[in-house]
């Protein structure tokens, strides 16, 4: 077991993990074995090459150490979502199959060029950018084709495939570049039912087959991410793309079978007050939770600062996030404030400093797709914005709930 933070060596000696540092308002806790067993479990599952996608600050894990633990639980490949964290991850060590797609008009496409990392392109505007790179640094360019299926965001819209395709194929016969993939992103892959996906996969296919007309044979297929990596084994193609599902958390809710996935990632602080309201105090702005009997309230030291959602709190239909204290589940009481919430502790006793854990796993631990739920949002949204003030530490520990 190996425990470090963010920024700092590691501990000569054996590591506290049992609350939060002393002199720390809260921390993020990120199990590196976690990832590595996520990957291995779905390594297995999917039986074609994973691309391990790291983008966001790998998903508010922290991308470098979460690439590097992804790539010991077996990962094939790469993914982040711009050039920048992309050269981030070369410049910390990584040499193997890196993918990015975002551009802007005017990105320096030379370091990634010279980099040897997969550019995608869904435009012919795009390659001739790449071209220009190319032939200044004077290296053969990798690229990966986007087309979009259905989702209508990133990737080349059908009526430009011919074009894409033409372009791509002359670039490779004289040597600008390789084309090493074509690719696409579905948009109901959380919703295993939903008909978008059969005409999602069916466009792509049309795709892979209107490409080889042009004469591309790329090195690698791919059109799955979590949900569709998990549920639906047509969609594999050569490679799968894996983001939220290496950090453990469910894809699609409700329809995802139990994979013994392991959230990497746990939000921990302590209790900073204690206090006690009697019936009718009404606590936090706007008064919009007031207490109905003998109350006992403890303040937790985060806020919306911190990457909480301000809507973690409220009074209407559906239960409010809760955080465990003591063991057990307490209830957000009153407004998220910038620096800090209540809960209610519910008579129990509890005193200051005592811990608070807000997600993580474990037995009577809220998860974060708990904390999506209450706050009618999705997992992903949850881990990738909490951050703020809190340190972020690394833990490698096997044993694991």
């Amino acid at each position: 077991m190996s425990d470090h933070t963010r920024g700092a060596s590691p501990p000569v000696g054996p590591p506290t993990t049992a609350s939060t540092p002393r002199g720390e308002l809260a921390e993020i806790v990120v199990n590196l074995a976690a990832i590595r067993h996520n990957v291995r479990v779905l390594r297995e599952l999917i039986g074609v090459p994973l691309i391990a996608v790291v983008k966001a600050d790998g998903y508010g894990h922290g991308m470098v150490e979460a690439a590097r633990a992804a790539r010991e639980g077996g990962a094939e490949w790469l993914a982040a979502a711009t050039v920048a964290e992309a050269l981030q991850l070369r410049e910390a060590g990584y040499a193997g199959p890196l993918l990015c797609w975002l551009m802007l008009p005017g990105t320096d496409l030379e370091r990634p060029v010279e980099e040897g990392i997969d550019l995608s392109a869904y435009s012919v505007a795009e390659l001739d950018a790449i071209a220009a790179a190319a032939e200044t640094v004077g290296r053969r360019a990798r690229v990966q084709l986007k087309v979009d299926t259905g989702l209508n965001r990133g990737g080349a819209p059908r009526s430009s495939w011919l074009d894409l395709f033409s372009r791509a194929r002359a670039g490779e016969r004289d040597g600008t570049w390789k084309i090493t993939g074509l690719w696409s992103h579905f948009a109901c892959s959380d919703e295993p039912a939903h008909p978008a996906n059969d005409r999602q996969e069916e466009a792509f296919r049309a795709a892979v087959a209107l490409a080889e007309d042009c004469g591309l044979r790329p090195e690698l297929l791919h059109l799955a991410n979590s949900a569709a990596a998990v549920l639906r084994p047509s969609s594999r193609f050569d490679a799968v793309r894996c983001g939220i599902a290496v950090f453990g958390l469910d894809p699609a809710p409700g329809s995802t079978p139990d994979l013994g996935l392991i959230p990497a990632m746990t939000v921990r602080t302590r209790l900073a007050l204690v206090k006690e309201l009697a019936p009718g105090d009404a606590v936090s702005y706007g008064h919009r939770w007031v207490a109905d009997r003998p109350t006992t309230v403890g303040l937790v030291p985060l806020g919306y600062g911190d990457g909480i959602p301000r809507h973690a709190f409220h009074p209407g239909p559906g239960p409010s996030a809760e955080v465990a204290v003591g063991g057990k589940r307490r209830p957000i009481r009153g407004t998220i404030c910038m620096d800090q919430f209540m809960v209610d502790l519910d008579g129990e006793p509890a005193g200051i400093g005592d811990e608070v854990v807000l997600f993580g796993s474990g037995p009577d631990v809220p998860t974060a797709q708990d904390w999506a739920e209450a706050c009618g949002t999705i997992s992903y949204e949850i881990v990738t914005r909490i951050g703020g003030r809190m340190t972020r530490r690394y833990v490698d520990s096997e044993a694991m709930p």
